[in-house]
């Protein structure tokens, strides 16, 4: 591989992460502002917004996939330090990525939610859960990142 290909490669790479990073932001700010509407009443407000951040929480989980446990999996990496850390925490982000497909089915709909009580609880659980993707997720972009 020639120095020009060697530096377009990595490019993609970074612009691949870029775009990760960015949808992962997005659903945090929405993850935020859906919080802050605690306590949460039934209604279109909230509908709403719910709507929008499983449509976001799906948007990042798929970007993740795409943008880096595809190139991963693909055999496109090749230092054996991403691959070592990715083996190690990809099952965990696996785990997680179930946990958002359940939500987003449970709660992205046009139903309004009337138990305000179990979206309180499911959305407590998923951000636990979203920290520890985005801390597995971290430890994987640092070993990309690292020369």
């Amino acid at each position: 591989m020639g120095a020009q290909e060697a530096a377009e490669r990595r490019t993609e790479s970074l612009n691949k992460l870029h775009t990760l990073i960015e949808t992962r932001d997005r659903t945090l700010v929405l993850f935020s502002q859906l919080i802050g509407l605690r306590p949460f009443e039934p209604g279109e407000a909230i509908q709403t917004l719910l709507q929008e951040f499983c449509e976001t929480l799906v948007d990042y989980t798929a970007s993740a996939h795409f943008q880096l446990y595809r190139y991963i999996e693909e055999g496109t990496e090749r230092r054996q330090a991403v691959k070592t850390v990715a083996a190690e925490v990809y099952p965990r982000i696996a785990d997680v990525t179930r946990l958002i497909v359940e939500f987003n089915d449970k709660y992205d709909g046009e139903t309004i939610v009337e138990d305000t009580a179990a979206l309180e609880r499911d959305l407590a659980h998923l951000g636990e859960m979203l920290a520890d993707r985005i801390a597995a997720e971290d430890r994987i972009l640092e070993a990309l990142t690292r020369r």
